[in-house]
């Protein structure tokens, strides 16, 4: 796993390079820092989307998942107040959009990847997002069908590249929400080296003559 002083290192070379490719063109570039209307992401998420819709065959469940993930503000829950936009940008369009669209929030309920409360909008109401690292580990020790040892195993090599410890830190019996006990807690993070001081000047001699 990179350091944080390395990270920061690969990320001023890469963008050395953007420039060098693309000069003159920061302007056409979307930042997350500058713009609003943004949500964070892991970096696993490609494959964990592959991977939910291999466990789906034929009913794909991604763009759904992707869908309510975009609707939080960074706090693992949505009300579902829009569902109609909601299908529509899942990509569930027509008379029969809201109702395909709730049928996939119901198989990702199936699979505990998020968990669902009726609300104000009725019984599909609130959603709340469960960690979908977790989710995978416990179905992988479940050994829920359509999640293959190639798509899991890809997965984990793409966590140790990125860090992302909750999907490999020690957990002896992976549990789902609904059961105990809940995952370990993340490890501490490495403590920051101090930065290194200046030799203190010699004392002056208080015996010397002049």
């Amino acid at each position: 796993m990179a350091s944080v002083r390395e990270v920061s290192a690969i990320t001023k070379k890469q963008q050395q390079l953007r420039d060098h490719l693309w000069p003159g063109k920061e302007v056409w570039l979307w930042d997350r820092k500058k713009q609003k209307g943004f949500t964070t992401i892991p970096k696993t998420m490609p494959l964990m989307l592959k991977i939910m819709d291999e466990m789906t065959k034929g009913t794909p469940v991604s763009a759904t998942y992707l869908t309510l993930w975009c609707n939080t503000w960074d706090n693992n829950f949505v009300v579902l107040n829009k569902n109609a936009d909601m299908a529509n940008a899942s990509g569930f369009g027509g008379q029969r959009g809201e109702h395909t669209w709730a049928t996939r929030m119901k198989m990702l309920q199936d699979l505990e990847f998020i968990d669902i409360k009726p609300g104000k909008s009725g019984p599909l109401g609130n959603a709340i997002i469960w960690n979908p690292h977790y989710i995978l580990r416990w179905h992988h020790h479940i050994k829920t069908p359509g999640l293959t040892e190639a798509s899991y195993n890809a997965l984990i090599e793409t966590a140790l590249e990125v860090g992302a410890v909750d999907m490999t830190q020690p957990w002896e019996t992976p549990h789902s929400p609904k059961t105990a006990p809940p995952p370990p807690p993340p490890p501490p993070p490495p403590p920051v080296p101090a930065a290194p001081t200046a030799p203190e000047a010699p004392a002056a001699d208080t015996n010397a003559t002049s």
